[in-house]
């Protein structure tokens, strides 16, 4: 029988630059012979992708109440799961994924003060013991990160999304949960320091995987 595929995750706030580094991890195991599947969330199917227009409409005509915001970020990852990373792990191939549940916990947990308690129960329905095997954190200072956000946002002509839009205060929060859950668990994550140069962040995360991939081999 296959072995099961391996699950990666990338995390960090707005303007660490997951995206870019998010298509460099596929690229590099695609070099290694491995069958990649890249998503994200909220999102990842077209329904999870609706939701998560949803979520990130900065004038939908409606405050968003947290609680709703929490269940959405939810019933989009379990449509993810169901429809696109199960099966995709099933198979054999690996999942590599712009954000996880750990952003669950950093930004409705710590940016919006949801109990940690309330979010492990909607994590233990939906996910059924599924968990990542690494999550690479990006992270840096929430002011650099906002000023490299503010950079990419103008070079595309692109306005600020609903989270893009919260205070500083609530970036705080978020970077302090999600160190955290890092510190909680050092076997999974992998913290990645997103300040320095686009070489740099890209050579901590090659020594990541090297390391990982020889291991899990």
């Amino acid at each position: 029988m296959h072995q099961r595929g391996r699950f990666i995750t990338l995390e960090g706030s707005e303007g660490v630059g997951k995206s870019t580094n998010l298509a460099w991890v596929v690229a590099w195991l695609e070099a290694r012979g491995c069958e990649v599947v890249q998503t994200r969330e909220p999102g990842g199917t077209p329904r999870a992708e609706a939701i998560r227009q949803l979520l990130l409409d900065p004038e939908p005509g409606e405050p968003l109440d947290s609680d709703a915001e929490l269940l959405l970020m939810f019933a989009a990852r379990a449509q993810h799961l169901a429809l696109k990373v199960r099966p995709a792990l099933a198979r054999g191939a690996w999942v590599v994924c712009d954000r996880f549940t750990d952003a669950t916990y950093a930004y409705q947990g710590g940016g919006r003060g949801l109990p940690a308690e309330r979010i492990a129960i909607l994590e233990s329905f939906v996910q059924q013991g599924l968990a990542p095997d690494l999550t690479l954190l990006l992270d840096m200072s929430p002011e650099a990160a906002r000023r490299r956000l503010q950079r990419r946002l103008d070079s595309h002509n692109e306005q600020r999304d609903r989270f893009e839009r919260e205070h500083t205060a609530f970036f705080d929060s978020v970077r302090r949960a999600y160190v955290e859950r890092a510190r909680a668990e050092p076997e999974r994550f992998a913290l990645i320091d997103a300040e320095g140069s686009l070489q740099e962040v890209q050579s901590q995360l090659a020594q990541v995987l090297e390391a990982r991939v020889a291991a899990w081999s």
